[in-house]
């Protein structure tokens, strides 16, 4: 069988438009952006998707380095990022209310260097584990992987994506994050404000009493329990958060 140099070109040419769009969306979405999912992963990732969605399809064969070409590289690698982003909003969520519950009990020296987002206070960490295992536990892999292949049919090659619909859209969840954040922490938070009170109380009835050595073991300890009380709740909160994120995604595909 004798294979031109002009075939392999064409075949590169429509193979670079799904291969695009799905890197774009396991370098920006989670948890494929973790680093505990490596780069040889993502490729490897990147890779099979690509070989799956391939011959569902019929691919236009452009010039890459053309100036339609340019665009629609540019164009699908928005496509992939965008839908890498909704969904980075729920782990912004997670980190914020890290944060706010560990300020609330003294926690917010405790920090450890995620190589994701920086540094992050402990408890930020724990929920980021958490959340994790959420998405894996009800096939949220599976449902992006299922969205990122439904989107060529509502978004093929060619189609344009951006608008400012599109950014208004995406501007408007993005105040999940602090929504998010204040219903995950709420249990905690509202419990360890009637704490404060009680501290108070003892204070002003016992002014010799050392409120800094009363008051934040009792902050820490107070805010452990009711953690861990509130764990089943929290969990269905951020699989809540997943849900929603997703239901973006479908609307900003058009798949709704």
């Amino acid at each position: 069988m004798n294979v031109l140099a002009g075939d392999i070109v064409e075949r590169f040419q429509t193979l670079l438009w799904p291969l695009l769009r799905i890197s774009a969306m396991l370098l920006t979405a989670p948890p494929f952006s973790t680093d505990a999912f490596n780069l040889r992963l993502r490729i490897l990732l990147a890779a099979v998707l690509t070989w799956w969605v391939y011959p569902m399809y019929a691919w236009p064969v452009v010039d890459p380095v053309s100036a339609r070409g340019l665009a629609e590289v540019f164009n699908q690698i928005l496509i992939g990022v965008v839908m890498g982003l909704v969904l980075q909003v729920v782990v912004a969520a997670l980190v914020v209310a890290g944060q706010a519950l560990s300020a609330a009990m003294g926690l917010s020296m405790a920090n450890l260097i995620d190589p994701t987002v920086g540094n992050v206070p402990v408890l930020s960490q724990f929920l980021l584990v958490v959340s994790t295992l959420v998405f894996v536990g009800f096939g949220g892999h599976a449902l992006l992987a299922k969205l990122v292949v439904q989107s060529f049919d509502t978004l093929p090659v060619g189609a344009q994506f951006a608008g400012q619909e599109l950014y208004g859209r995406v501007v408007r969840w993005s105040a999940m994050t602090f929504l998010g954040a204040v219903l995950l922490s709420l249990p905690v938070m509202a419990t360890l404000l009637f704490v404060n009170v009680g501290l108070g109380v003892v204070t002003r009835a016992a002014p010799s009493l050392n409120i800094f050595a009363v008051g934040f073991p009792a902050l820490i300890l107070v805010g452990f329990l009711v953690l861990m009380l509130s764990l089943g709740s929290v969990g269905g909160r951020i699989e809540w958060l997943w849900m929603q994120g997703f239901d973006v995604l479908r609307d900003l595909l058009g798949l709704v």
